[in-house]
């Protein structure tokens, strides 16, 4: 059980050189997800080797330009790859009638199947769950409609504890699959011999969230609560909370304050608005509240293991 995330891009909307706007490959308990797909999200899968063919699920946090102008050429891509696999969108009620239209109006050929998954809840609610991982949303509070997403591993079956199962010569390996499902064994005495006594707990299921373009929402705490790796934007320093406040983002400091609020193990911040040249300034100013903060730059991985 792991996660691996790779930052394809994290910056603002304005275009600069070498600058991308936001994107994000999740590997999680081996499921692959596409987070956000903004300008250039592409180019840089083919720059750091992020595998097209295994993504199946894209979720699109909101739909300002910056986080899914990126989607339709993509989508075309694999219909010229002769894509055959159907493919999950998740993101804000509309997508579908945006990305279609493109794609009819462009005579792009991708003729696979796309599902799109259009929400609309302004509470947190499950999206995606299969036997390896679930999503649920984030609710957040931008400018339009926006969600962050929280990535979580399924819990693993409970592991033999083989010393103690080896002092019960009746117990054979026909009943390990009960005992790792749980279910307490009954000796031919009649003695039950409870399944915490012959199994060792899981490991920790690990957990990743990601939250987009929001102002500081102090209410998404408990969704996240505890998670191992938290990315929170900062657009701006502590010095322009009032451009923050207006145009509905969050400082660095305000970011920090989140992750500290919710124990995160791991802090990345990101979306950094054009008018700061230094970047290092958001996470020194981060770390004076929570201490693990790191700094989302294009390619830059975060690997988190069990």
């Amino acid at each position: 059980m792991s996660i691996h995330l790779t930052i394809l891009g994290c910056h603002s909307a304005t275009p600069r050189v070498n600058a991308f706007p936001t994107s994000q490959y999740l590997e999680i308990n081996n499921r692959h997800f596409l987070i956000d797909c903004g300008e250039g999200t592409q180019r840089q899968m083919r720059k750091y080797k992020v595998g097209f063919s295994k993504i199946n699920h894209i979720f699109i946090s909101h739909l300002h330009g910056d986080h899914f102008y990126g989607l339709v050429g993509l989508l075309a891509t694999y219909g010229i790859l002769s894509r055959e696999k159907e493919l999950h969108i998740y993101g804000p009620k509309g997508i579908k009638e945006v990305t279609l239209l493109q794609l009819k109006i462009s005579q792009s050929h991708a003729k696979y199947p796309m599902i799109f998954h259009e929400l609309q809840s302004k509470e947190s609610e499950l999206i995606f769950e299969d036997d390896k991982v679930s999503v649920k949303t984030i609710p957040l509070n931008h400018r339009v409609y926006t969600n962050g997403y929280l990535f979580t591993e399924k819990e693993k079956a409970r592991k033999l504890h083989m010393d103690n199962i080896s002092n019960y010569e009746e117990i054979s390996k026909a009943d390990y699959l009960n005992i790792k499902a749980g279910k307490n064994i009954t000796l031919s005495t009649g003695e039950v011999i409870p399944n915490e006594e012959l199994t060792l707990p899981p490991k920790k299921a690990l957990s990743y969230a990601f939250c987009s373009d929001t102002k500081y929402k102090p209410n998404i705490v408990p969704i996240i609560k505890n998670t191992d790796l938290l990315y929170h934007e900062a657009t701006f320093l502590a010095d322009r909370e009032d451009l923050a406040i207006k145009t509905k983002h969050a400082t660095s400091k305000q970011a920090a304050q989140i992750a500290k609020d919710a124990n995160v193990k791991q802090l990345i911040i990101g979306h950094y608005s054009g008018r700061y040249k230094d970047i290092t300034l958001f996470q020194k100013e981060a770390k004076e509240i929570f201490k693990n903060t790191y700094l989302a730059e294009p390619g830059k991985n975060f690997k988190v293991d069990e």
